[in-house]
C-alpha cells in the first residue's frame, strides 16, 4: 500500500498552539481556518468518505485548502485527511464543504466489500467457462 505524499514543511498548516500541559487547541485559529463561522456549513461527510482532488489549488487558496488539495491527488478518507493535516474532523468537513461547492474536490462512498460476487457464483461461472 502506498502512502500519499506528505505536505512539505512549508505547505503543512501550523499545528495548533498547545498550552504548557500539551492539551487544548487554539480555538481562534480553528475559527479563522473555517472562515470565522460565516456561511461555514459542514458537508454531509463521514469518516470513511473518500475525497479526491479534481484540480490543483488556485493561487488564492488558503494554506489549509491548498495542502488538502495537494494531499488528495489520490483518494483519501476524511479521517486520513484530518490526521495528515492535524486538524479536527469538524474543521476538515467545513474546508471540504467549501471545496465541494467550488467543485475542486469530489466525494465518493467507499468501496463496500460486501459488493463482491459470491464465491459459489464465481465457481459456477468458472466451471461453465471450462466446459466451453
Amino acid at each position: 500500500m502506498t502512502h500519499p505524499p506528505q505536505p512539505s514543511r512549508a505547505e503543512r498548516p501550523q499545528r495548533e498552539r498547545r498550552g504548557q500541559d500539551g492539551k487544548g487547541a487554539n480555538p481562534e485559529r480553528l475559527y479563522t481556518i473555517t472562515g470565522g463561522g460565516e456561511g461555514a456549513e459542514r458537508a454531509p461527510l463521514d469518516l470513511v468518505t473518500l475525497i479526491i482532488a479534481r484540480a490543483d489549488p488556485p493561487p488564492a487558496a488558503p494554506p489549509e485548502q491548498a495542502a488538502l488539495l495537494r494531499l488528495c491527488k489520490s483518494p483519501l478518507s476524511t479521517a486520513e485527511i484530518s490526521a495528515y493535516l492535524s486538524l479536527p474532523f469538524s474543521v476538515v468537513t467545513v474546508l471540504l464543504g467549501e471545496l465541494l461547492a467550488a467543485e475542486l474536490v469530489q466525494a465518493r462512498a467507499p468501496v463496500i466489500r460486501g459488493a463482491v460476487a459470491d464465491r459459489s457464483l464465481l465457481e459456477a461461472v468458472m466451471h461453465g467457462l471450462q466446459k466451453l
